[in-house]
Parts: structure tokens; C-alpha cells; sequence
């Protein structure tokens, strides 16, 4: 839970400080508000090529776990993950120049990085077939969560004066990661990964504890039996096996993996999550409080609807529900994209805000956890975390 919620804050929380008085007048390089012409557009893409950064941390992090994240495992890989991420914010957090926050969001991106190309792998792993969809789909509820918190917090700081107004949000990430430290080491280890290793009597252990049964127990015994055929099986693929389609398919199996991430990614959520203020202010002529009020609703509003995907996922199987929120959310972004296009006219300006919420409503229901889902479910265990953190780059990318 804590793994997701920081998901979600670390995207949404810059966002809504790129106008706050007290960031402009310690990073004037980064104002697009106070300034016109050339100046404004200089400072504009500056300004996006400081958010991204962090995207491209948490490309490199991701990357990063097609090597190392067989070989730490998935509780120590996350948990350097959120170390990592710990140092991130303490950077960006102190930062009083420039140079100083571009490294800062760099870290806590990669970190990141490695945190969420495991995190959905380590849950699925540890999760019964039957009950899997809805587990890991959970994840989603709490990345909204993590972004409302975001939104809120930017918000309730903005009536704050002096550096605490942006200082204190960019901070708050430490107690999501500190929690994710603490809290990992007294989780079981996937199963799958310790049978991998030929740590049998490990994996047991943690297969008696989740299924709440002895670890002698012929049901143990025989998910272990199965566990280790499907490895057997599976041992014969490589690094390499994933870019050749073969018996298992397993360049066509990469793909699908990676084209559901990169599909989440051209909805358009990220521009909504990192500049939904700057959207609703500067777009749609909404003053800054208004717009941050909007942005934290909106948010809000995309937590309570998450868990229609969780009661609907087993129900109606992966591909349906991404197609039903794919087609919701590309009538939203195209009715968006017109009615913006008229801030003068008022009823433009509520029907472009009220579709916003629309598709808030389509995205955690089909994309924001399901595309992991998938991801690690259409992925054999052999070159499962390679694939996955090939989709996961797809994602921060």
C-alpha cells in the first residue's frame, strides 16, 4: 500500500508547485506566469524538461531491473528502490538552486524506477490465480490515493508562506519510502523467486503462511511440485529467447506487455497529473485556488471510482475492461480538447472541466493498474522481470 501511494504522489506533487510564489522566487528560471514572449517560452521548456527528468530516472531505475532484479529478489530490490528515493527527496526537498533539485529528481526517479517495475511482480507472485486481478488492481486505489493526497497537500501549503510551501510536499514522499523500508523486511518473499534460487523450504514457508495452511500440508506440497515444474519448463528461455517468438512466443508476449503500458501512457494521464492545475488555471482561465480545488477533486474523484475495476476485473476479464476505459477516455480527451479551445465561453470552460472528471472516472477502471496486471500475468516466469521492467520503462517513458 505505501509503495503505491508514493507511486502516485511522486507524480502528481510537482505539479502543483510550479506556481507557487515562494518555487518561482527560488527557481525564477522555472516561472512561465510572471513572464512573456520569448523569456516565457525559454522558461517553459525548461520547466518541462525539469519534471521530465524524473521520468527519465525512473526509466534508467526500471532499466536497471532487467539486471538486478533476479538477482536481489523482489523485497530487496523494492527496498532499495525506496531508499534510493529517500535520498532523491531529501535533494530536492534542500534544494536552493537548480542544479540541485535537476539531481534530486533524477535519484528519487530512479529509485522509483526500480520500485515500480517490482512492486506489481512481488504482488502478483504472492497472490492466488483466482483472487489476482482484484489484488493487484488494488494497487490502483492507492496510487489515486497517493495523487489525491498530493493534490490536497499543494493545496492546504499554498495558504503557508516562505520555502515550507514547496519544501514541505517535495519532503513528504520520506514518509511513504521510510514506511515502505521499515515495513518490507516482515513481508514474505515471492515464492516463486526463492523456488527460482532453490530456496524450497523458504518457499514453503511462505506458501503455508498465504495460504494459512501447515507447511507440510499436500496443497503446499503440491503448489510447490507445480511451481518448480513451471520453472522446468520455463529454464530453458533467456535474455535473449524474449526478442524471438519460438514455442512460447515469447517476442509476441514482450510486446503485449510493453504496447499496454505505452497505451496507458498516450492517454494523456500524465499531462493531466503533472500540470492539471496549470491546465485548469492557464488553459481554462480558472484562478490558481480554484484550480488546485479542481485538481485535488479530481483526484479524489478518481480514488472513489478505482474500485469499479477491482469488482469488475474477474468478472469481465483484462481485455474487455481495457478496451470499455480506452474508448471512454478517448471520447473524454476529444471533447476536452474542443471545449478548451473556447475558454471564453463559459459553458466550453464547464463542459471541458466536468469530462476531466469523466475521464477520471474510465482510467482507473481499465489502465491504472491493469496494464501491470497484464504485464506480469501474460510474462512466463523465466523472463517475467526482464518483460515487466521493459514494460515499465515503456510507462516512464
Amino acid at each position: 500500500m505505501p509503495a503505491y501511494i508514493l507511486f502516485g504522489y511522486n507524480n502528481a506533487v510537482a505539479g502543483g508547485l510550479l506556481s507557487l510564489p515562494a518555487w518561482i522566487e527560488t527557481f525564477p528560471q522555472l516561472d512561465t506566469s510572471n513572464v512573456m514572449g520569448t523569456q516565457k517560452d525559454r522558461n517553459s521548456r525548461l520547466q518541462g524538461t525539469v519534471v521530465a527528468l524524473y521520468t527519465l530516472g525512473c526509466f534508467l531505475g526500471a532499466l536497471s531491473c532487467i539486471r538486478i532484479g533476479d538477482t536481489l529478489g523482489r523485497k530487496r530490490t523494492i527496498m532499495l528502490g525506496a531508499g534510493i528515493n529517500i535520498i532523491g527527496a531529501i535533494l530536492q526537498s534542500s534544494s536552493y538552486s537548480l542544479g540541485q533539485l535537476i539531481v534530486g529528481r533524477l535519484v528519487s526517479g530512479l529509485g522509483f524506477g526500480a520500485l515500480t517495475a517490482t512492486a506489481p511482480n512481488w504482488q502478483s507472485e504472492c497472490s492466488k490465480a483466482r483472487h489476482r486481478g482484484s489484488v493487484v488492481l488494488l494497487e490502483g486505489l492507492f496510487i489515486s490515493a497517493g495523487l489525491a493526497t498530493a493534490a490536497w497537500v499543494t493545496f492546504g501549503m499554498s495558504y503557508s508562506i516562505g520555502g515550507v510551501t514547496w519544501r514541505f510536499p517535495l519532503a513528504l514522499s520520506i514518509l511513504w519510502s521510510t514506511i515502505v523500508l521499515i515495513t518490507t523486511p516482515y513481508m514474505p518473499e515471492s515464492p516463486r523467486w526463492l523456488i527460482k534460487k532453490g530456496r524450497i523450504e523458504e518457499a514453503q514457508e511462505v506458501i503455508a503462511a498465504l495460504d494459512d495452511m501447515p507447511a507440510d500440508s499436500a496443497q503446499v506440497q503440491a503448489e510447490v511440485v507445480e511451481i518448480k515444474d513451471g520453472h522446468l519448463i520455463a529454464g530453458k528461455s533467456s535474455f535473449r529467447d524474449i526478442f524471438c517468438m519460438g514455442d512460447e512466443r515469447l517476442f509476441h508476449r514482450a510486446c503485449l506487455a510493453v504496447c499496454g503500458q505505452m497505451f496507458q501512457q498516450v492517454s494523456g494521464i500524465n499531462a493531466l497529473a503533472f500540470y492539471q492545475a496549470t491546465i485548469f488555471e492557464g488553459g481554462l482561465g480558472l484562478s490558481a485556488q480554484t484550480s488546485r480545488i479542481l485538481s485535488a477533486s479530481v483526484f479524489t474523484w478518481q480514488t472513489l471510482c478505482s474500485p469499479i475495476g477491482v469488482l469488475t476485473v474477474d468478472r469481465f476479464g483484462r481485455r474487455k475492461l481495457m478496451m470499455f476505459a480506452a474508448f471512454g477516455m478517448g471520447s473524454c480527451m476529444a471533447i476536452i480538447a474542443g471545449a478548451s479551445s473556447q475558454i471564453s465561453n463559459t459553458s466550453c470552460v464547464v463542459v471541458a472541466a466536468v469530462f476531466i472528471f469523466m475521464f477520471s472516472l474510465f482510467f482507473p477502471t481499465g489502465f491504472l493498474g491493469l496494464t501491470f496486471l497484464y504485464a506480469s500475468e501474460i510474462a512466463p516466469l523465466s523472463v517475467r522481470v526482464p518483460i515487466t521492467a521493459m514494460s515499465t520503462v515503456l510507462y516512464t517513458t
